[in-house]
């Protein structure tokens, strides 16, 4: 298989796998909507969990690096933490919707579990000091929800507008982040006189 089908064969996957779900999706499926016979798909990739693999193996790469630059994301450095996730996220739009969305039911699958730990050593160094049940509803709205935008972005945008522009998505998620992740329950309750 030249390279060029290679990379057709993963971003086909990529796709199917973060629309349609790990679970919805066969081998059969794969190989149709890439143009291939299910023979080829195999030949290169033992099965559909090695094809997962694969895909998902540069965004965890990715996480890790932007994990590796910032290991403890206090207060002070939180919104630093906020622009390198956020153009990781913007990287791998499909890939983290794929961990991050379908990870909870993929359990099990050692590239969803490697990934998740990545997703629980993020939760733990963005928001160690976080206590209250609402700031890690916070946290998880943030990253779940930059996710879900990003993967389903042509969903929910107007079809007779022009299609938002990476930098201007990019600046509105970094706003966003910044503020779910800068923002505890503690900082609410203050600015309201609770």
């Amino acid at each position: 298989m030249a390279n060029t089908s290679a990379d057709d064969l993963l971003r086909t996957a990529r796709e199917l796998f973060a629309v349609d779900g790990y679970q919805a999706t066969s081998i059969g499926h794969i190989a149709e909507a890439a143009g291939l016979s299910k023979s080829a798909v195999l030949y290169h990739y033992a099965s559909k969990e090695a094809l997962l693999d694969a895909v998902l193996a540069p965004a965890e790469a990715g996480l890790a690096a932007v994990l590796h630059r910032f290991p403890q994301a206090s207060d002070g450095n939180r919104a630093e933490f906020v622009e390198p996730f956020v153009d990781f996220l913007l990287a791998h739009r499909l890939e983290a919707s794929i961990f991050i969305n379908q990870g909870q039911s993929l359990h099990g699958i050692p590239v969803i579990d490697r990934a998740n730990q990545l997703v629980q050593q993020l939760a733990h160094a963005v928001s160690s000091e976080f206590g209250s049940i609402a700031d890690r509803v916070r946290f998880g709205v943030a990253l779940g929800g930059a996710a879900y935008i990003l993967a389903a972005q042509e969903n929910w945008a107007d079809p007779d507008d022009e299609p938002e522009r990476d930098d201007e998505v990019r600046a509105a998620l970094v706003d966003v982040v910044a503020t779910l992740l800068t923002t505890t329950s503690t900082g609410i309750a203050a600015t309201r006189g609770d």
